[in-house]
């Protein structure tokens, strides 16, 4: 189609994608209930125990039964892995592009009925599920391109400077091994697939873990795996509890390099293990974000608050760049806050699969009480609540996880401005100037994302004051969402990100490989 999908595209979207997306939904709905193995050294395995998914929609909605690794399919795997990369490893890399590319085109082929199942799966509405499905593919294309375009990271250097011999120097960059991706439930396909694909592309082979609320699109991404053919082992697919299954591949002796999307918590950890040992391993943690915005008394209004509803409420705040802490200028807060409630007001809630629901349910009963949880501890510590607060439990909704989207007004002490909640709840805050926005904005331990709307002028002191690794200023299509492969790099600062180096940057791929430097006397 000539229309290009991404998440700053995705609101005026031509009639051809709802169309695509109806008919897959039919065609996913007849295949649920079913069996979903394992996939290990290059084939589907079935396991002792299942998990039984349903959807968040509607709790007596089965989406199938789902494999529970145990140890032993953590072992099975990761042997694979090992046995394989010495041959994955010494494919030419054009080779090993080849089949990076194929899965991101059987991907493509899939795209309507994979995002049918992560609407079913996650609760996303169907332009976010499709955005999901084709963020995935433009990973898997994007990063097996990227590798060609830096020769495979390999760079002659100068001849040392001697007089009877001639030594040539060369800066080569290799592979570390068997690589896991551990990968969070609110993008299962593009947080495991974007890691499957570096880590492909750059000689690595794969054991990736699903999170335990997502089985099933890992599984989806494990048969366009395998219908490319790839060479046994050397990508491999469990799914379980990270208490039980990725634990085990943490502690696994073979493991030799991590890519862990989820939180600031569990992500230090992993980091602190991986640092210990024999040796220390990479380990690339994406972690959680508590992201701000800035309006100025200069911002439009109405720009503002279209960036402000799209990035606080969509996927209902699940997601690690959603806005969570709103810092306005007081001359200009009243009219902002009247916009923002008759945006919230006009939010349809329901089955997301639907195309007139815009936000769906939250993900599990965790979350469904941690929003009453934290409702609750807003009111108690004295906020306004100015819309929102209530779990809808009319009609359809009762048998689902629905929520209102929340805007309240909170005294600076709450201890809620401090904690990543991952829920459809912003927190609004008047200030008395740029300056005390910015004070409060980098007051925090995360810096992920930030979003900004004044003047044109004002902009380059956002950028230079503000500590987020992804920053977007007057942008109506989401103060703080909304990167896309070769358009934004996606990564944090502080206690966000690892490395330091974003998702489908240019300086991405390279961490998947090790430096090793030759010299030959000819």
């Amino acid at each position: 189609m000539s229309f290009r999908l991404t998440y700053a595209t995705m609101f005026d979207p031509p009639e051809a994608l709802h169309l695509g997306f109806e008919a897959a939904l039919l065609r996913v709905r007849e295949s649920l209930g079913a069996r979903h193995p394992l996939f290990i050294d290059g084939c589907d395995v079935p396991a002792h125990t299942h998990a039984t998914r349903a959807t968040p929609m509607d709790r007596d909605l089965n989406l199938g039964e789902f494999a529970l690794a145990d140890a032993s399919h953590v072992d099975a795997a990761m042997r694979a892995a090992v046995r394989a990369f010495p041959a994955w490893r010494a494919l030419p890399a054009g080779e090993r592009a080849r089949f990076v590319r194929r899965i991101g085109t059987l991907m493509e082929e899939r795209v309507y009925d994979i995002a049918a199942a992560l609407s079913l799966e996650v609760g996303k509405n169907r332009m976010e599920a499709l955005g999901e499905a084709q963020e995935t593919v433009d990973f898997f294309t994007q990063y097996a391109d990227d590798y060609a375009s830096h020769a495979g990271y390999e760079h002659a250097l100068p001849n040392d400077p001697l007089a009877n011999f001639v030594s040539r120097n060369r800066s080569v960059m290799r592979p570390h091994g068997a690589w896991v991706v551990i990968a969070p439930f609110n993008f299962p396909l593009a947080l495991a697939g974007g890691p499957v694909a570096a880590a492909l592309v750059t000689g690595n082979t794969v054991v990736v873990k699903g999170a335990s609320d997502t089985p099933w699109a890992g599984r989806l991404l494990a048969d366009c795996v395998r219908d490319a053919g790839l060479p046994a082992g050397v990508f491999n697919y469990l799914s379980g509890s990270g208490a039980d299954v990725g634990e085990a591949l943490v502690a696994h002796p073979a493991t030799a390099g991590i890519t862990f999307t989820g939180s600031a918590g569990v992500g230090t950890q992993l980091l602190r293990r991986m640092a210990s040992g024999r040796w220390p391993r990479p380990c690339i943690a994406e972690m959680g974000g508590k992201n701000p915005c800035i309006v100025t008394r200069e911002a439009d209004l109405d720009r503002a608050a279209a960036g402000i509803v799209r990035s606080a409420f969509g996927m209902g705040g699940q997601k690690c760049s959603a806005l969570s802490r709103l810092y306005v200028d007081a001359s200009v807060a009243d009219a902002l806050a009247a916009k923002l409630e008759q945006a919230i007001d006009a939010i349809r809630i329901g089955d997301p699969c639907r195309r007139e629901f815009w936000l769906g349910p939250v993900v599990n009963a965790a979350a469904y009480e941690n929003y009453a949880r934290h409702v609750s501890a807003l009111r108690a510590g004295g906020a306004t609540i100015r819309r929102g607060g209530a779990r809808l439990v009319d009609g359809d909704r009762a048998r689902g996880f629905y929520v209102e989207p929340v805007l309240a007004e909170a005294p600076l002490a709450h201890p809620l401005w401090k904690h990543e909640m991952f829920l459809p709840i912003v927190m609004l805050h008047r200030c008395e100037g740029r300056d005390e926005a910015m004070r409060l904005a980098n007051d925090t331990d995360m810096g992920l994302t930030a979003g900004f709307y004044g003047a044109a002028d004002e902009v380059p002191w956002f950028h230079e004051h503000i500590e987020a690794g992804v920053t977007y200023a007057n942008r109506p299509q989401g103060a703080t969402t909304g990167a896309w492969p070769g358009y934004q790099p996606f990564g944090g600062w502080k206690g966000s990100g690892s490395t330091g180096k974003a998702i489908a940057s240019f300086y991405y791929l390279a961490q998947y490989q090790r430096e090793q430097s030759r010299t030959v006397v000819e």
